[in-house]
């Protein structure tokens, strides 16, 4: 097999992806980096301590030994509004007329809010104030629950969208640049043949890709790997090999650098906005959701958090394998049939 014409077309793509530094960056440090950074970011954390400033030593003893406010004692009234002008408290609370209580905040800081409502709160139950229903809290940090397992599977879906689609369309086309394509099919080469190296060429380079995500995910954060693994490798390879399929349609018949490059970011951008990598993609109107769901990079990634975090089963991911399933046997064909070689 190793003189086979297949196995030496995709050793050849595997290796000019190796000798490319910038290809290796983009694939496999970049999506860690930014795991780490918006992991840290977003990191479980104590909740904030909003400072109040308070006009007159009657508030400050009700505000005080509150765990989620800061006292900062004012003599003068304007002296505590100049410090809510500058940033420096989110609150400035003073007596007003016959008993009642004047807050001062801007109501389009979500600080000033959140500081208000405490506040009034604190008011209330140190004027005797009670609950007619009780109430108890349940935090919830367990893993599943956080942003970082919310964002790993959404950057391994993008993941592979970016490198599929990318690795094929470029390489693609710059062969067709440098007259490559047409020196091959002068060959005895089957041109299926050479197709099908970019896909398994793909094939090999998802192992890394998947694993260097997911343990740094699993050992650094703790994201939790609920559902089987083999229906996660499943999806991975669906995913990736639908990606290479859109790849290959897109540099079908395009002949320079700049026109793929446009067409690319063309097909990939609105995925990355409307497929959910880094927030929900229930935020968008219901009337687009029917379009959304359809996409391949919003079925990959959903499949992903059903099987991580939900572990979800075959027959719950049936829709998403067959969304993924559907993009891919449409588009290889539509790239056989529109491939130009010249």
């Amino acid at each position: 097999m190793t003189d086979h014409p297949l196995t030496q077309l995709t050793l050849v793509r595997l290796r000019e992806f190796v000798r490319e530094p910038e290809a290796m960056f983009w694939t496999f440090v970049f999506p860690v980096l930014i795991a780490a950074g918006l992991g840290i970011a977003f990191r479980n954390r104590p909740a904030d301590v909003l400072t109040v400033a308070v006009v007159g030593p009657e508030l400050a003893a009700v505000f005080e030994g509150k765990p989620t406010l800061a006292v900062e004692r004012f003599g003068d009234a304007e002296e505590a509004r100049r410090a809510l002008r500058q940033g420096r408290v989110a609150l400035v609370a003073e007596r007003g007329p016959n008993g009642t209580v004047v807050y001062r905040y801007d109501d389009t800081n979500p600080e000033g809010r959140s500081a208000r409502m405490l506040a009034d709160e604190a008011v209330q139950v140190a004027a005797g104030r009670t609950d007619p229903v009780g109430s108890s809290d349940e935090l919830m940090r367990e893993p599943g629950s956080r942003y970082i397992d919310f964002l790993i599977p959404g950057l391994l879906g993008m993941t592979l969208m970016g490198g599929s689609i990318w690795s094929l369309g470029f390489s693609i086309v710059d062969a067709r640049r440098r007259k490559l394509l047409k020196r091959l099919v002068a060959t005895p080469m089957p041109r299926q043949y050479f197709l099908l190296s970019y896909l398994l060429s793909r094939l090999v380079m998802l192992v890394v890709e998947v694993a260097t995500i997911l343990l740094f995910g699993t050992l650094v954060f703790g994201v939790p790997l609920r559902g089987p693994l083999v229906l996660l490798a499943g999806l991975c390879l669906t995913g990736a090999l639908a990606f290479g399929a859109i790849g290959l349609l897109v540099s079908s018949r395009v002949r320079t650098i700049e026109a793929v490059s446009g067409l690319m970011n063309f097909v990939m951008l609105p995925m990355w906005v409307l497929s959910g990598v880094f927030f929900s993609s229930q935020r968008f109107p219901g009337a687009v959701q029917p379009v959304i769901k359809a996409l391949p990079l919003t079925a990959l990634i959903d499949g992903l958090r059903a099987n991580m975090l939900q572990g979800a089963g075959l027959v719950q991911l049936a829709p998403q394998l067959g969304i993924l399933g559907g993009w891919l046997v449409v588009c290889f064909l539509l790239a056989l049939k529109l491939f130009r070689w010249r």
